[in-house]
């Protein structure tokens, strides 16, 4: 599968503590509940459930219940230790492209470079509401509102070059991208 981080990264984070990820992480999905806290209410019956994202080029996982900005997440280096309705597994590069609408899930899903396990209801309805937040970068990272556009254009431009380098597959353009015009 291309797009994989290089072993060389993924066995360096092998020797990372996990909990100050787990920090970061917390953070960035309390910026996006604080921006898109409709987020929730989109997952109707599914906002209870519990997900593994599993970037399958590094050594953790993420399991998140998502309710509201205090939603517990958790960075395991397991992620069958945790009891998950769905899990959602792909290269870090790839979950991250379609946080913002750079890869299409669904094409992702059909051309086996992303694997769902678990609740396919679940994971639809998380696709859903992902897909109607408009997510970008600065979103996630809570910027303010005049760096946001310059800051947004500088992440696509960096991670369109460690998508070639990797070799990852190409965007599928289906996203919204509006911050990039």
């Amino acid at each position: 599968m291309s797009g994989r981080l290089p072993s060389v990264l993924t066995n360096a984070a092998r020797a990372l503590p996990l909990f100050p990820l787990e920090l970061a992480v917390r953070r960035l999905f309390a910026n996006v509940m604080e921006a898109r806290p409709s987020i929730v209410g989109r997952l109707g019956e599914h906002g209870g459930c519990r997900f593994a994202v599993d970037p399958l080029d590094c050594p953790f996982a993420f399991v998140i219940t998502p309710r509201d900005e205090h939603s517990p997440i958790r960075v395991v280096r397991d992620h069958s230790t945790a009891a998950c309705d769905a899990r959602i597994a792909a290269p870090l590069l790839m979950l991250l492209g379609m946080l913002d609408g750079t890869y299409d899930g669904d094409a992702l899903f059909f051309s086996r470079d992303l694997v769902i396990d678990g609740d396919t209801g679940a994971v639809l309805a998380l696709r859903n509401a992902i897909e109607n937040a408009e997510l970008d970068p600065s979103t996630v990272l809570g910027m303010p509102k005049p760096l946001r556009d310059p800051f947004n254009r500088a992440i696509e431009l960096l991670l369109d070059r460690l998508r070639r380098t990797l070799d990852a597959p190409k965007p599928s353009g289906l996203g919204s991208k509006a911050y990039l015009t």
